[in-house]
């Protein structure tokens, strides 16, 4: 547990210039808070004591405004920026480095059972209100632009946008194969509908010159 929250303190510091301290990230912070017990919540979740585990998510839902479900697996150095209107459901699987803004929701789509939530590889991003829904799996190092809602699986290093969303650029990981720090790389996040908009004009422009030519 200590381990987990050093590990959360260093991230904290890492993408947040405004953390100033170890003290300012460990009180001032309530995606670190969440995170930690939920670790707690899942330990109970495991053993079967289900209601505890949930009546614990619902409590710290209440005092961060991030609902965690118990049954979702969350690993290293997950970070949630600010935090207010995150969700999380039971079967998400998160992958190390992962970072979500507020309003992300990795939920479900229907009243199907079994795997029905995401699953986020290493060094996932994923954009302020940006929704993943359904059994779909982010690659490692992928990024969901703010406001995004994904309903299918994204490869590995790609960008997505839109809604639905779509596929608009790629980053490779470095050379040695790290996770990313949990930029959104802002200069590859057009928006897909002007683009195609863009697209139509010079389009028609040119059909333009023919006819009077």
């Amino acid at each position: 547990m200590f381990r987990t929250i050093r590990d959360s303190v260093e991230v904290i510091q890492t993408n947040d210039p405004a953390a100033t301290g170890v003290i300012n990230a460990l009180v001032n912070y309530p995606g670190l808070h969440a995170i930690a017990l939920h670790r707690i919540h899942h330990w109970l979740y495991k053993r079967r004591l289900t209601f505890f585990a949930r009546l614990g998510s619902q409590i710290v839902r209440f005092l961060t405004g991030i609902e965690i479900h118990p049954g979702a697996v969350i690993g290293r150095r997950f970070f949630i920026d600010h935090g207010m209107g995150v969700v999380i459901g039971e079967t998400t699987i998160i992958g190390d480095d992962v970072t979500l803004y507020q309003g992300v929701t990795l939920g479900g789509t229907g009243k199907e059972t079994g795997k029905r939530h995401p699953t986020l590889g290493n060094g996932v991003v994923v954009g302020v209100n940006a929704s993943v829904l359904g059994a779909i799996t982010l690659e490692n190092n992928a990024k969901v632009g703010g406001g995004a809602v994904v309903v299918r699986d994204v490869p590995e290093g790609a960008t997505v946008v839109g809604i639905p969303a779509k596929i608009v650029g790629s980053k490779a990981k470095d050379s040695e194969g790290h996770a990313s720090k949990g930029d959104l790389p802002k200069e590859i996040l057009p928006d897909p509908v002007k683009c195609t908009i863009d697209q139509l004009c010079k389009r028609v422009e040119e059909l333009e010159r023919k006819i009077k030519s």
